[in-house]
């Protein structure tokens, strides 16, 4: 066989800026995140109003500043389709520390689900595989929040 007859891939990873993207989530990334509030009210904006779920990872450095973050998946009304490759992708490739996942609730009630429980707990299963830690997950309900570490369901 010739070499020829096989595809030969490589993978191009893309990062955008998220200021054009998203103008309207402000980061200070010298700001350190401390606690599920600050993190949640930087991306309230994104999805307080959002229609459909959106799940977000946000990637951070060792010293618990913002690096980056990604849109991983939006799905419908009530879900979204969500797996630990695509969670952690984007923060091996960005050589993050540590992460916070985040969604919407656009049905206002920012209890979780055990859809919610259920991911959230094979997301940080992996995490402990590759030794990136998620330090919380965080629901957005309109104006409320609920912090998964708050509640220790992590």
């Amino acid at each position: 066989m010739e070499v020829s007859q096989y595809k030969l891939r490589t993978i191009q990873w893309k990062f955008m800026d998220a200021r054009k993207e998203f103008p309207e989530v402000k980061i200070d990334q010298r700001v350190k995140i401390t606690s599920p509030d600050k993190i949640a009210s930087v991306f309230k904006p994104l999805l307080k109003d959002e229609a459909r779920e959106n799940f977000v990872v946000v990637w951070l450095n060792t010293s618990n500043k913002i690096m980056g973050f990604e849109v991983v998946s939006i799905g419908n009304l009530n879900s979204s389709i969500v797996h630990p490759r695509e969670v952690f992708r984007g923060a091996i490739v960005n050589g993050a520390a540590s992460i916070i996942l985040i969604h919407n609730h656009p049905s206002g009630d920012p209890e979780p689900s055990n859809e919610d429980i259920s991911i959230t707990q094979k997301v940080v299963q992996a995490g402990k595989i590759i030794n990136i830690p998620v330090f919380d997950h965080i629901i957005i309900a309109n104006e409320q929040h609920t912090s998964f570490a708050e509640r220790r369901l992590l």
